[in-house]
């Protein structure tokens, strides 16, 4: 059964949440904030016929952000069915924002866009998280835009590297 009852804990997300406490040496990139292939169907808000996620989902991660045992996990927020929550009402941006500007080093945006064929389709989902990139900070939208994936995958370049010059026999 792939939906929780509402404000149920997903299905799998205790699974999840104990598969990265087994692997605290491993940087995590959870894509799509945790919204996968399946997503929870939209739900209309009756005032005002808007589209908005699963009311505990900002708590979901929130709870992991706050969690030591899952600080090397870090949440991708591209793909344009995220930013369709996201930007939904005020309110949901109001959340995001704050939760991006308390958590900044913990958020990547990628294009998440699939053989784009001209700049504007490739930048389709950044312009549409433009309400979202002017409540935060200016600090938090440079690290979640660019500065944490600069961080993290420069770093992962250099653990690699030590891995195979250890484990990757020399051709002669």
């Amino acid at each position: 059964m792939p939906f929780a009852r509402q404000g149920a804990e997903p299905v799998y997300l205790s699974q999840t949440k104990s598969l990265l406490r087994r692997h605290p040496n491993a940087t995590v990139i959870w894509a799509h904030v945790g919204l996968g292939r399946v997503v929870r169907p939209v739900q209309s808000a009756a005032s005002t016929g808007t589209a908005e996620r699963p009311g505990n989902h900002v708590e979901i991660v929130n709870a992991m952000l706050e969690d030591p045992t899952l600080s090397h996990v870090y949440f991708d927020i591209s793909w344009d069915e995220v930013a369709k929550y996201i930007v939904a009402t005020p309110e949901s941006l109001q959340r995001t924002a704050a939760v991006l500007n308390r958590y900044p080093d913990r958020f990547l945006f990628g294009s998440d866009e699939v053989a784009p064929h001209d700049r504007e389709q490739y930048l389709k989902v950044y312009r549409m998280y433009e309400p979202l990139w002017e409540l935060l900070t200016d600090e938090a939208r440079e690290q979640v835009t660019k500065g944490n994936f600069e961080r993290l995958f420069d770093a992962a370049r250099t653990k690699v590297r030590a891995w195979e010059a250890t484990n990757v026999p020399r051709s002669r």
